[in-house]
């Protein structure tokens, strides 16, 4: 029987036993541990979107019955961890509080908080780098700033040799008992995730189910079919939309249900050179958004290009709704928005599409489009969903320019050539001919009338000329360069 106080392991998006550093240390330690997992209600960090805490809640609950399998669990609690863990500190007589450190401002100054407060009941905070490849401090130009071009960082990172090994779940764990939770009075009841999680009227969220399992088993499972698989052909496949060639991995990441340590070394030595170096370079570049988000903490609502702080967006609640409803009448476009919707998750290529025609052919402020993704991406995180949205609206760092205006009808024809996308997620479109399935307003009356189609009535005509479009945001563009 050890002397050694109770450790608290605060899980946050680490929801893993394998490569998490936090509970390594926490073990490697003694004693016994007491894992938990706060819903942050203090308003102090951004709420996790409605999509995300669906995955949220099945990721808990495989955490949890992994964790009774080695005769623990994980308390789950809801409020302002700077109160609760404190309080829970004095309540269990924990000396030390593990978690892995966060890298977004508002984040890192919530842990300062808990850290100062824990001090105050004679416990003490260590944070560990457990979320992603390189910490973002070790990565740095010779004369010592920040990378603003990820082939320039990207150098920089492959210099450094290959990222740490992940290590395995610890063993003999020992967990402190929650008989403290129990009891009506007990300001430690356990969350009822179900209630906190899940959406309830409408369950907006009920066929997601069928596309997402969510245990670290699971997140395995989804590895190894895919470094066997699809990674062999990655550097082609991955923008063919139709296809299940790409990872999808991201939910998992995303929620710490695999760590990018793990995924690295476990795809690093399988597929051919070109197309591993293609995934792990995309791996690499959810490192470089944690690092853009690092050095630059207003990203998510700012332009990063100040030139684009004039250009004048349009406000069109109309063209906005259509956006996110998949009912454009741009039939790649609908198929992306709809694919999201029910899947909570959408393929990269219909993601760039997408958010190309809403920031350039609607001329929608990109903060409108980033905030919509928040709300229904399972894989939303802070650092991504920012600079992938600044990436294609043409107003952050390694943005391509403004005026680099995807045409759908291109990406169709070019990631979609049979419409098989289209024609899986805009099902009402599904008899047009290959030819004319892309644009159908451009197709013949007849071949409309064999298909069953209507426009305005069975799809909706074009919300705006794609002509039109590009002519409207290059005259917005131009504006700005003389501002």
């Amino acid at each position: 029987m050890t002397d050694t106080p109770p450790s608290i392991v605060w899980f946050r998006d680490d929801l893993r036993l394998q490569d998490h550093p936090a509970l390594d240390a926490a073990s490697g330690r003694g004693g016994r541990i007491l894992c938990v997992y706060v819903l942050d209600r203090s308003g102090t960090t951004r709420a996790q979107g409605r999509a995300s805490l669906w995955f949220l809640h099945g990721a808990l609950g495989s955490l949890r019955q992994t964790l009774k399998k080695h005769g623990g669990d994980c308390l789950i609690l809801e409020g302002d961890p700077a109160e609760i863990l404190p309080a829970l500190a004095k309540e269990t007589k924990a000396d030390i509080l593990y978690c892995h450190h966060r890298y977004q401002k508002e984040a890192n100054a919530q842990d300062d908080a808990v850290s100062q407060a824990l001090e105050k009941v004679g416990c003490d905070m260590k944070r560990l780098h457990g979320t992603v490849l390189r910490q973002p401090e070790s990565v740095v130009t010779k004369t010592g700033t920040p990378y603003k071009i990820f082939s320039a960082w990207w150098k920089g990172f492959e210099g450094l040799g290959a990222p740490p090994s992940p290590i395995p779940a610890p063993s003999g764990l020992s967990f402190l008992p929650l008989s403290f939770t129990h009891g009506k009075k007990t300001k430690f009841a356990p969350c009822d995730i179900d209630k906190a999680l899940l959406p309830t009227k409408p369950d907006w969220a009920s066929k997601m189910g069928e596309y997402w399992d969510h245990g670290e088993e699971a997140a395995h499972e989804a590895l190894d079919d895919f470094a066997s698989g699809p990674l062999a052909h990655y550097d082609t496949g991955r923008n063919d939309m139709a296809a299940e060639e790409s990872s999808r991995l991201s939910p998992y990441l995303r929620h710490g249900v695999l760590s990018p340590r793990q995924i690295w070394h476990h795809c690093k030595n399988k597929g051919e050179p070109a197309d591993r170096e293609t995934f792990l370079s995309e791996l690499g570049w959810r490192d470089f958004s944690w690092y853009t988000l690092f050095h630059n903490p207003e990203l998510p609502q700012r332009n990063l290009k100040k030139q684009f702080d004039s250009l004048n967006w349009r406000k069109s609640r109309k063209d906005l709704q259509a956006w996110q409803k998949g009912k454009t009448g741009i039939p790649v476009v609908d198929a992306g928005m709809r694919q999201l919707w029910e899947t909570g998750w959408m393929h990269n290529r219909a993601r760039m599409i997408v958010a190309s025609f809403l920031a350039k052919h609607l001329l929608i402020d990109w903060r409108q489009g980033e905030a919509w993704f928040w709300d229904t991406l399972i894989d939303a995180d802070p650092a991504s969903n920012a600079v992938n949205w600044q990436w294609v609206a043409g107003t952050g760092i390694e943005a391509s320019p403004f005026f680099r205006i995807f045409n759908p009808l291109r990406q169709s024809d070019k990631f979609d050539p049979k419409g098989d996308y289209i024609r899986r997620w805009v099902p009402e479109l599904a008899r047009l001919p290959d030819d004319a399935i892309a644009a159908p307003w451009q197709a013949d009356k007849d071949v409309l009338e064999r298909a069953g189609i209507r426009l305005g009535r069975d799809y909706p005509e074009p919300i705006v000329s794609l002509d039109e479009g590009r002519d409207r945001a290059m005259t917005a563009y131009r504006k700005t360069k003389g501002s």
